[in-house]
């Protein structure tokens, strides 16, 4: 596979500037300056074996593949508020102000541009920075200016764009996502059915800019737009960041899977007090994410092959709106098993986590993945990204992968294969060993 060489600057456009976003630039800027570690970063922390074991070849994920550095990014976004990155960043309160203070200047220079909003798809947030247009395709031709704009008043040889906003409410698949013409059309036509993610997600793809969709909206997960990356040579991802509940249920599972563990039940609650949980305050908001972390258990467990262990499983999931709690979401999740001679026993876990210091290196990983399969000419689905995701996009007619062991190696030997290694299958043969 021939990657092309990358050459200047990397833009990120974050649609959405609040805690998530402000904690992934913040962070960069703090590595950048040798303040912080990217914990949490498998294209900056991560090793990758290569070869037998007896090889000893386990070089870093960034010194094998030919990544942006962070030296190289630039960041930019749009957002409801006028508030520049330093000011967003405080107001999140999810890094300490001691940090953000030592790089105040660097994120007082970011500044948002005006966002496309519409209160109807997020009815708990009232934006006051936002663009107005004759209809959504004025919108995101209003997109597309920005970002060329960003792209040439930054000197940025290339850009990647992630979906940082809040969740919509609950939409369906309809006749207008089918095809490039009918969402055109019903862009200029102003359809309900087109909610501001998929007007960025049309803007980024129509410019040839890469995208991944880090909230359970549709977004770019619809036949007319998966067309489009594909004639444009974009590629896309999505959907929905894989942080905290959901991250523990993709390693949980499996194991549990892997030993022949009933499971009858799995109930899951979270509080968090962010400006996500105010929006999933929202019973249609809500319905979005909770098909998002519905999907994982029945996936991973596949009860229609393991009925006697996995047919009544009864999983529930709830969010809480909780102002004191802030950025820090604690998960609890109870866990129903059964074992030998249909014994039962439980399992209660309480993730005490901090909501977007575990969403900000799921950006910068799919920042520089995505530019990486930009300039390996991969378009259309990026499925070897679903590690990364809650709800994986896929392929139609394909189930998404959840058990994040096998999302992981899937990853790995896509990366091993763009490189030309011998791929990795753990047989334990002599040529593998």
């Amino acid at each position: 596979m021939t990657i092309k060489a990358k050459k200047g600057k990397l833009g990120v456009l974050t649609p959405g500037m609040g805690a998530v976003a402000t904690t992934f630039i913040a962070g960069v800027i703090a590595i950048r300056k040798g303040l912080a570690q990217p914990i949490g970063s498998l294209t900056q922390m991560d090793t990758i074996r290569l070869g037998k074991r007896t090889d000893n070849r386990n070089p870093k994920i960034k010194d094998f593949v030919p990544l942006a550095t962070l030296d190289e990014l630039v960041f930019g976004g749009w957002d409801i508020f006028p508030d520049n990155v330093y000011e967003a960043a405080v107001h999140a309160k999810v890094i300490e102000r001691k940090l953000l203070d030592e790089i105040k200047p660097e994120l007082e220079a970011i500044k948002p541009m005006k966002a496309v909003f519409d209160k109807n798809y997020v009815k708990k947030l009232e934006g006051s920075y936002v663009k107005t247009g004759s209809n959504k395709m004025d919108l995101a031709n209003q997109l597309i200016a920005d970002i060329e704009t960003f792209k040439k008043e930054n000197d940025c040889d290339r850009l990647v764009m992630i979906w940082c906003g809040s969740t919509e409410i609950y939409m369906p698949e309809s006749a207008v996502h089918q095809t490039v013409e009918s969402f055109e059309e019903g862009l200029r036509n102003n359809d309900e059915h087109i909610p501001p993610s998929m007007i960025y997600a049309y803007a980024a793809i129509k410019s040839s800019v890469p995208y991944a969709n880090g909230a359970p909206n549709l977004s770019c997960d619809i036949p007319a737009l998966v067309q489009l990356s594909k004639q444009t040579g974009t590629p896309i991802v999505g959907k929905d960041f894989k942080t905290g509940q959901t991250l523990m249920k993709t390693i949980l599972a499996p194991g549990l899977k892997a030993r022949s563990l009933g499971i009858q039940g799995w109930f899951s609650t979270n509080i968090l007090g962010n400006r996500d949980g105010e929006v999933l305050d929202d019973p249609e908001s809500f319905k979005t994410k909770e098909v998002s972390k519905l999907g994982v258990l029945e996936q991973i467990l596949e009860p229609e092959k393991h009925p006697e262990l996995y047919k009544d499983l009864y999983h529930k999931v709830r969010i809480n709106y909780y102002p004191p709690r802030g950025d820090n979401k604690e998960g609890w999740d109870n866990i129903d098993i059964r074992g030998w001679l249909d014994y039962p026993m439980q399992i209660k876990v309480d993730f005490l986590c901090r909501d977007s210091i575990l969403a900000a290196p799921l950006v910068l990983d799919l920042a520089l993945f995505l530019d990486l399969a930009t300039r390996a000419e991969m378009s259309g689905i990026q499925e070897w990204l679903s590690f990364y995701f809650k709800s994986p996009q896929t392929a139609e007619g394909l189930v998404p992968m959840h058990d994040i062991f096998k999302q992981l190696i899937k990853l790995q030997n896509v990366l091993r294969h763009m490189m030309g290694e011998t791929l990795i299958t753990h047989l334990g043969l002599d040529y593998y060993e």
